[in-house]
């Protein structure tokens, strides 16, 4: 058995709007082991947000516990949620979140800058690092607006793997992208799985689920389905049959 990464246990969440209560999540329980490569899905409004917010350490749970690699979340203020998301988390998002007019090993430093263990020499150096895993080392010193939306999302993959962390967290992190560049993140995401990396992704494209090792399904902020995927669809090989651009 792998190391489990995540433990959520009856996990709820609740907004007062007005003089009503809207439940986002009702009692969710569930546990990512390491190496696991899963895909949360759910239409507007099934709890996918709230729920990658939570497991993100963005916010707080009304009732309920969560254990983020065997360290309890619930008791934690701000400042201490913020160091073990820092410490532990890789995020990518949808819109990149990259600094503007900032060259890619700039952005890709940034979560060690926080770090004081680090030295400016090893925080250049794993940046390169990380460039280079995701197939950048040719764009090292390239600005965020000289770079295409699959080479930015490729810098904020980087950036979340920099850190060593023990899980990454995406947010629809194809969704900008046009399909061909959408297939090309969907593998690297999918050998970062095959070298060992746990990933959570968070999508609304229910099409992505037959990439991933395993899919959990919400609505209405309940989970109505948890499966394994035992074959997993090649995203290299979709893009194979895909014309390449000029």
């Amino acid at each position: 058995m792998n190391k489990e990464i995540i433990r959520i246990d009856n996990l709820s969440r609740n907004f007062i709007v007005g003089e009503e209560t809207v439940h986002a999540l009702r009692g969710v329980h569930f546990s990512i082991e390491a190496g696991e490569f899963v895909t949360i899905m759910g239409t507007s409004g099934s709890g996918k947000s709230t729920l990658l917010n939570l497991l993100g350490c963005l916010d707080t749970p009304t009732t309920g516990d969560y254990y983020l690699d065997g360290i309890s979340v619930k008791l934690m203020n701000k400042d201490q949620r913020a160091e073990l998301r820092n410490m532990k988390i890789g995020f990518v998002f949808q819109s990149y979140n990259l600094l503007p007019k900032t060259t890619a090993i700039e952005n890709v430093e940034l979560p060690l800058i926080y770090n004081p263990s680090i030295s400016t020499k090893e925080r250049h150096d794993r940046a390169i690092k990380a460039l280079q895993e995701v197939g950048l080392g040719d764009r090292l010193h390239h600005k965020s607006n000289q770079l295409s939306g699959g080479q930015q999302q490729r810098v904020a993959i980087a950036r979340a793997l920099v850190n060593n962390p023990v899980i990454i967290l995406a947010d629809e992190a194809t969704g900008n992208l046009d399909s061909r560049t959408s297939y090309e993140i969907l593998a690297l995401f999918q050998r970062l799985y095959r070298e060992g990396r746990t990933v959570l992704f968070v999508t609304h494209n229910t099409d992505l689920a037959k990439f991933s090792s395993r899919n959990i399904v919400l609505s209405d902020g309940k989970i109505i389905n948890d499966t394994k995927n035992t074959v997993l669809s090649s995203a290299e090989d979709v893009l194979a049959t895909m014309p390449k651009e000029d």
